[in-house]
């Protein structure tokens, strides 16, 4: 082969370049490396139930225990109303959308630190590896969802005051914004961990603290109207509010506020997305 074969791309199969510009993403190649994708997916389900007895039970027995605590604390104790849905199907439909959003961001947002053994030694599309990870806690999401529906179905074989609608047809798409809005939210954090550190301590208490501020143990009924305003700046309280009128008739469901939450949503995924590609070049200099 001469030099002007060598130079030639269209002698190989797979050409990588340096990126260039902030908007250099290549998303096209996750769809290349989608095997890989899918071989983290499998990694990761493995490593968490190997050498498990329950298995993926324990991701029932997490918003089981939670909808049980939540229904003594909030429903007995401090009587809090829930718009007359059963307590703990209230609780539990706020919990397993929760938990979807909150273990994407908390997957996501140490990418870069709990893989630099990984990414120092071998190209692919950093963005599989979070990826990867929404994709997992889709699965969980799956799990704990058949527990919400057996829940469901037992209280409307009760007669219980939920009214299941057309709304539920919505589930895919709120799905695919939780995802989206932890992937970008998670990439973002990540990139800024690689400088500050201190970051990392902050996520699980800010997670925290983000639940409190999203109506999953009361309803958005609860919250004065001259305060609804804030929670425009909470994606996830349009989400969950969505999700709980849909599966059981309670709370309301305005359209601005579905799309303020949507157009936050993409806002934090692109910035998220660039910001990642823009670091992954330069993270194992200073990580």
């Amino acid at each position: 082969m001469n030099s002007s074969d060598e130079n030639d791309d269209s002698q190989w199969t797979k050409v990588i370049r340096a990126r260039s510009g902030w908007f250099d993403l290549r998303l096209g190649e996750l769809w290349d490396y989608r095997d890989l994708i899918i071989l983290l997916v499998r990694r990761d389900f493995v490593t968490i139930y190997k050498q498990t007895v329950l298995g993926p039970f324990w991701f029932m027995l997490q918003p089981l225990i939670s909808t049980v605590i939540f229904t003594v604390i909030f429903g007995k104790i401090a009587n809090i109303p829930t718009d007359g849905v059963p307590q703990p199907l209230f609780y539990m439909g706020g919990i397993v959308t929760w938990n979807y959003f909150a273990g994407c961001l908390n997957r996501t947002s140490d990418t870069f630190v709990a893989n630099e053994g990984i990414f120092g030694k071998v190209y692919f599309p950093r963005l599989a590896v979070p990826l990867s990870a929404v994709i997992i806690n889709l699965l969980n999401f799956a799990i704990q969802f058949v527990l919400f529906l057996a829940f469901l179905l037992f209280f409307l074989a009760r007669g219980s005051n939920i009214h299941p609608n057309g709304w539920l047809l919505l589930t895919p798409l709120l799905l695919l914004q939780m995802g989206a809005l932890g992937l970008g939210l998670g990439v973002l954090i990540s990139s800024l961990t690689i400088k500050y550190r201190d970051l990392s301590f902050f996520v699980g208490f800010g997670i925290q603290l983000w639940m409190y501020a999203t109506p999953i143990v009361y309803p958005m009924s609860q919250v004065p109207v001259k305060w609804q305003w804030i929670y425009l700046l909470n994606p996830v309280a349009a989400i969950v509010e969505t999700f709980r009128y849909a599966y059981l008739g309670s709370g309301t469901i305005r359209f601005w506020q579905l799309g303020v939450s949507a157009g936050i949503t993409v806002l934090l995924l692109g910035v998220g997305i660039v910001i990642f590609s823009r670091v992954q070049k330069t993270f194992m200099d200073t990580v």
